[in-house]
């Protein structure tokens, strides 16, 4: 039994060497290579990207979300990955039209590849309270200088280690990470968790903050030196990379921040503190996190002030600075102890609150062609 759809013209269709085409439902990766055609599959194995939409790399098509391969005939999965294939399609020319037969699709395969490490349930590990402190200030690792949002926050993990609790520093400055990509704007589905990037790029150092955001940390402590009346440009790179947490959150009704306490250290030479504040107040709740009573602290010396030697000196000897730092670090301390223990008392009683949307996101999304449609 055949089932034959017709595809187009042969004349139009060996315009492009790569064409997504749709018929009903059925979506079919066209391709055209030294005068001869080929029908697969136009959804990827992977995540589900077009792979009509993609590019040629020799016999096969580049998904043009995460660059998985198959070959533009047979469907097969690059050297080394073929049993990873995609249906292929019987196909004739009658009249100047292409045809693919529906019916001679072959079987879809797909190989087991182990999940990322990232990819394992959210749980918190039974324990003390966990802190992680995050610096998100650049320097020249050779040759490196004072920071003082970096001092604060060493003197907030230094208190918080005495409050019976576990901590670590991470200075993603010591980290190689790439910039996020942009995969969200080629489609909402094509920013997954872990991070497109992560599962792509062993090399990618971003994997150590997720596990210590998303599955360690019960405190999340950020400090910032103010850059232009911004924090940053590393804090940027970071959560821009973030964003896969809460996209979850947008496509998958997924939550996986939760019982997370958010503070934030800010100082810098020139003013613009609550701008600063104000941002990565709105990024972290909108993934999930929560807050003590007055989340952040911060130092500067306003607009006027261009001598840096003299900001840096203040925040050397300043005790009121320093102990702002450890009170801050003892109230992210105490609000996640509260919320870890009131959660723990919820779950012996089998409570289980529903989903919950808000922020930007408060109105369901729905996918539509490919697009998202509030």
């Amino acid at each position: 039994m055949t089932d034959w759809l017709d595809l187009g013209s042969t004349e139009e269709l060996s315009k492009q060497s790569l064409k997504q085409v749709s018929v009903g439902r059925t979506k079919l990766a066209v391709s055209y290579i030294n005068g001869e055609f080929g029908v697969v599959s136009g959804v990827c194995n992977h995540a589900g990207g077009p792979l009509g939409d993609g590019r040629l790399d020799g016999e096969y098509l580049v998904c043009p979300w995460h660059n998985w391969k198959f070959h533009c005939r047979t469907g097969a999965g690059e050297p080394g990955f073929e049993e990873d294939c995609v249906p292929r399609y019987d196909i004739k020319i009658e009249n100047g039209h292409l045809f693919a037969d529906l019916a001679s699709a072959t079987k879809r395969s797909k190989k087991p590849h182990a999940p990322h490490p990232l990819a394992r349930p959210v749980v918190r590990a039974a324990g003390p309270i966990r802190v992680v402190g995050i610096s998100t200030t650049v320097m020249d690792v050779s040759n490196p200088r004072y920071s003082t949002s970096d001092a604060l926050l060493e003197s907030a993990i230094a208190h918080a280690r005495t409050l019976a609790v576990e901590a670590k520093l991470i200075h993603l400055n010591a980290l190689k990470f790439r910039a996020c990509e942009g995969y969200y704007s080629k489609s909402a589905q094509a920013c997954t968790w872990p991070c497109s990037i992560t599962q792509m790029d062993p090399g990618d150092q971003l994997d150590q903050v997720y596990e210590a955001i998303v599955h360690w940390a019960d405190v999340i402590l950020v400090s910032t030196p103010i850059r232009w009346g911004a924090a940053s440009s590393l804090y940027y790179k970071m959560v821009e990379r973030m964003n896969c947490i809460q996209n979850q959150v947008t496509i998958r009704d997924r939550i996986l921040l939760k019982n997370k306490v958010a503070s934030f250290i800010i100082t810098g030479g020139q003013d613009n503190v609550q701008a600063v504040a104000g941002q990565m107040l709105g990024f972290f709740a909108e993934i999930g996190c929560v807050f003590p009573q007055f989340p952040y602290i911060a130092h500067s010396r306003g607009w006027s002030a261009e001598d840096m030697e003299r900001n840096v000196a203040f925040v050397k000897t300043s005790p009121d600075l320093h102990e702002a730092a450890r009170e801050l670090a003892a109230r992210a301390v105490d609000t996640a102890r509260f919320i870890i223990t009131h959660s723990e008392e919820e779950a012996a009683v089998g409570v289980k609150p529903l989903m919950v949307r808000a922020g930007r996101k408060a109105s369901n999304m729905t996918m539509e062609s490919g697009a998202m449609v509030k």
